[in-house]
Formats: C-alpha cells, sequence, structure tokens
C-alpha cells in the first residue's frame, strides 16, 4: 500500500506551522497507523531530515495519548478506536491522508502533531481528593452498592482523557472528559460526600483554562475512542 501524507509541521508553539506532503510505499496492511509513522521516520532520519513529532505510549488504547487528527476525523474515522489501534488496513480505498494535531487553544502545540494536554492534569487536580475514614481494609460487602450505579461508575471512569472530544467540538469544550471524572465518583457512595464542591471547582477549572462550555452538538460522543455516553453531563449539570 502507498500513501500520500500531508502532516502538520511546526516547530514550536510561537511558530506558524503548515503541512507538508512525503510519500510513505509498501506499506503492510496489518501495520499500524503509528508503526507506519515510524517507518516513515526512519526514512526522514535516513536522509538527515527533521522527524516527525507526535506523542503515544502505551499503544494499546489505554493511556489517550495517541492524539492526531486524521482526515478530519479525531482518531480517525474508526468508531471507539484510538489512533495506535487503527491499522492501514482501513485506509484501503485512501491513498491520500491529513494529519494533524489537535485544534484548540488550551491544547497549544509543543512540536509538530505533539500537543501539551496539562490543562486536564490541573483540572483533575482541582477535583481534589476523596475524605473517607479508610481505616483498617474493610469487609468487601460492608458498603452495598447497586449494579446499576457500579456499571455507571465504571462506564464513566474507563475515560481515558485523550482530549478528542475537545478536538471535535465547536465551542472546543472539554464537558465530556470532565464530566466523566466528576459522574464516575458521583455514582459512589465514597464520592457523593463531596460531589457538589468538586463539581464546582473542576467546571471551574476547565473555564480557567479555556475550554468552552457544552456546545449541544454530541460530536464529543460520538468520536470519544471509550463510548463515554454524554447522559455524564446531565450529571454534571444537576451537581452545579
Amino acid at each position: 500500500m502507498n500513501f500520500t501524507l500531508h502532516i502538520w509541521r511546526q516547530k514550536n508553539a510561537q511558530s506558524k506551522g503548515d503541512f507538508q506532503t512525503y510519500q510513505v510505499d509498501d506499506i503492510d496492511s496489518d501495520t499500524s497507523f503509528l508503526e507506519m509513522l515510524d517507518q516513515l521516520n526512519e526514512q526522514l532520519i535516513g536522509k538527515g531530515e527533521d522527524c516527525i513529532v507526535f506523542d503515544y505510549d502505551c499503544r494499546e488504547g489505554i493511556c489517550g495519548a495517541c492524539s492526531l487528527v486524521i482526515n478530519g476525523h479525531p482518531h480517525g474515522e474508526k468508531k471507539a478506536t484510538t489512533t495506535c489501534q487503527l491499522y492501514m488496513r482501513e485506509y484501503t480505498n485512501q491513498n491520500e491522508l491529513w494529519i494533524e494535531p489537535f485544534r484548540a487553544d488550551s491544547f497549544p502545540v509543543i512540536k509538530d502533531v505533539l500537543t501539551n494536554r496539562d490543562a486536564f492534569d490541573r483540572i483533575i487536580q482541582a477535583g481534589g481528593y476523596v475524605s473517607t475514614n479508610t481505616g483498617s481494609a474493610p469487609d468487601a460487602n460492608s458498603q452495598l452498592i447497586r449494579k446499576p450505579d457500579a456499571d455507571a461508575a465504571f462506564d464513566a471512569a474507563t475515560c481515558i482523557g485523550c482530549g478528542a472530544c475537545v478536538a471535535v467540538c465547536p465551542n472546543a469544550s472539554a464537558s465530556l472528559f470532565v464530566s466523566a471524572k466528576i459522574a464516575h465518583l458521583d455514582h459512589l457512595p465514597q464520592g457523593r460526600v463531596q460531589s457538589d464542591t468538586r463539581a464546582t471547582n473542576m467546571v471551574r477549572q476547565m473555564e480557567l483554562e479555556g475550554f468552552g462550555s457544552c456546545s449541544n452538538h454530541r460530536h464529543c460522543e460520538s468520536v470519544c475512542p471509550q463510548d463515554i455516553s454524554i447522559s455524564n453531563i446531565t450529571t454534571m449539570n444537576r451537581l452545579l
């Protein structure tokens, strides 16, 4: 498989960026998207050129680091999939790909398609901690939790904080991310004690970081690699 790649190149947050075009040939259909970029970087290094800087860690769809917009879609068009889980066989009928970083003022470009998403960490920190008397190890059944609550908490907790919801939102809102972090604790009795203050503090920090408010377009839900539901935003608004 042969591909023409238009990749965003930018030296730093202060520099103006632009797309540059590269050609990669003989790519196996079972090659992952990031492995394809690795092969391109090997070519560039062999020519003495600066390689493409992009983010990744686990390459298993867990860490949320692989923040790329591919042909206008965060993480590509395949539903419930991170960039690192994409394989080039998904692009059998496309030989021209446009690759760029997540676009949001709160995600400044570090270099090329690598962005700084420390704002998410500061939002998490604003949520504080759960203050509960731990003492010695409690009996497993000492605090019963209804299965629907446990399921809802787990579903919200699967958010990997990748930022795709921000990248696709017309208002660059982090509401889906923030609401998932708020809701997964609100569904549990240990976290429900401080739900109101946690929601207020995290939403205030989200606004301070420059993210917009929810635009009600539901694009965030459609591109989320973990299928996080916007019902969590309802929970967040109720707590506020």
